[in-house]
């Protein structure tokens, strides 16, 4: 990186951007910038008359130019990332004082945007979501693993959330050696991930708290539609009498199979089938539950994507609806970021009167505190999940 750090100039709405708080600065708001500017360069941002705006990473191919981590004019070196990680971590043992999972940086809201470490007992599985976190990954995965006290770094970098930064998809082995598979507790369950096969990152634990709180309000027959490996189901089957989860993915099905063995749970049959196909065949059969939970995969992770998702989501919650038992609970989720709040209630108002089933919203609820939205940075909010009650 060097001790010279080279300028670059904003154009007027890049700098009001930059000093409203906004991480991302795009390329087009990019005034100058000096010719063969290395991928993750350290770079100092300044307006047209050059005031200084703040210290940013470039990146030479992704649509965001720009990734801001400081508003001082300070260096960005090994010592101010490895502050930022280990600052991240202690905010989670502070959280989860007792907790052996957690997410323990999450990208913006930790100041480090575009990088993303989860804990799972000792090992961590970290996602570069920015080319500056790209090109420091080794350096990256070594502060992490001190931090967290980690055996071994698996990448995630295989989600479609690279492709938008044109960086290549790949999973591979950072740090440590043997079986990156690892044991961890939701409550009182012992779960266990494989973190080189499973999804993402592994157990999505930015769900970690609302599987908690849909134990609580478990009773009687219960489903979990697109349950993967039964986060939702299996904290369900500690108070319901029988549970029903389903998954299209026959590697996730497995999971809960054998995580509902590992707890002594009976009484959740797992289906692999077509979660949405299974909606409108219990529905066609008069099924009725008393708690249906929704956690589809995100429907919409683009912005062309928005109405086909709709669709989507009017269609499972109208289903869900209609297969509650009076008195019963819709635990529904979206983690699809294009689709906002007030979409997402607009779909459940819509599949209330479809359904000709009056709703109570009992609560909003979002991501797990360790997967925090930063505050003016929308993109930040984007797990919904909402409980409501049919009287």
């Amino acid at each position: 990186m060097g001790a010279q750090v080279q300028g670059v100039t904003l154009s007027a709405r890049g700098a009001g951007r930059a000093r409203a708080g906004h991480p991302w600065i795009f390329r087009a708001d990019v005034e100058s910038a000096p010719p063969g500017l290395p991928s993750g360069a350290e770079v100092r941002l300044a307006d047209a008359r050059g005031n200084f705006i703040a210290r940013a990473f470039w990146a030479e191919r992704s649509p965001i130019a720009l990734r801001i981590l400081s508003r001082r004019d300070e260096p960005l070196d090994e010592g101010f990332l490895r502050a930022r990680v280990e600052t991240a971590v202690a905010r989670r043992r502070w959280l989860f004082p007792q907790a052996d999972a957690f997410r323990a940086v999450h990208g913006e809201a930790d100041l480090l945007p575009g990088y993303f470490v989860d804990r799972y007992g000792d090992l961590l599985a970290v996602q570069h979501l920015a080319e500056w976190a790209e090109v420091r990954r080794d350096v990256l995965a070594r502060m992490a693993a001190e931090a967290c006290g980690a055996r071994g770094v698996v990448a995630r970098d295989d989600g479609s959330s690279r492709d938008f930064e044109l960086l290549p998809r790949r999973t591979e082995v950072l740090l440590g050696s043997g079986p990156m598979t690892a044991s961890y507790h939701e409550g009182e369950l012992l779960l266990q991930v494989d973190l080189l096969e499973d999804h993402k990152t592994g157990g999505y634990l930015d769900q970690r708290e609302n599987h908690l709180r849909a134990g609580e309000l478990a009773r009687g027959e219960a489903l979990d539609a697109f349950c993967y490996h039964g986060g939702f189901a299996l904290q369900l089957a500690r108070c319901a009498t029988r549970v029903l989860a389903i998954d299209q993915d026959a590697a996730a099905v497995a999971r809960t199979r054998e995580n509902a063995a590992r707890n002594g749970l009976t009484n959740v049959e797992v289906r692999a089938a077509n979660a949405v196909e299974q909606l409108r065949a219990l529905d066609k059969d008069g099924r009725k539950f008393d708690v249906v939970v929704l956690d589809p995969p995100a429907f919409a992770k683009r912005r062309e994507g928005v109405a086909g998702a709709l669709r989507a989501y009017k269609e499972i919650n109208y289903r869900g609806v209609r297969l509650l038992a009076a008195g019963g609970v819709l635990i529904t989720c979206s983690c699809s970021g294009k689709v906002t709040p007030q979409m997402f209630g607009e779909v459940i108002e819509w599949a209330s009167q479809e359904a000709k089933r009056p709703l109570q919203l009992l609560e909003r609820r979002g991501a797990a505190r360790d997967h925090p939205s930063l505050v003016g940075v929308p993109e930040t909010d984007y797990l919904k999940c909402w409980v409501l009650l049919a009287p």
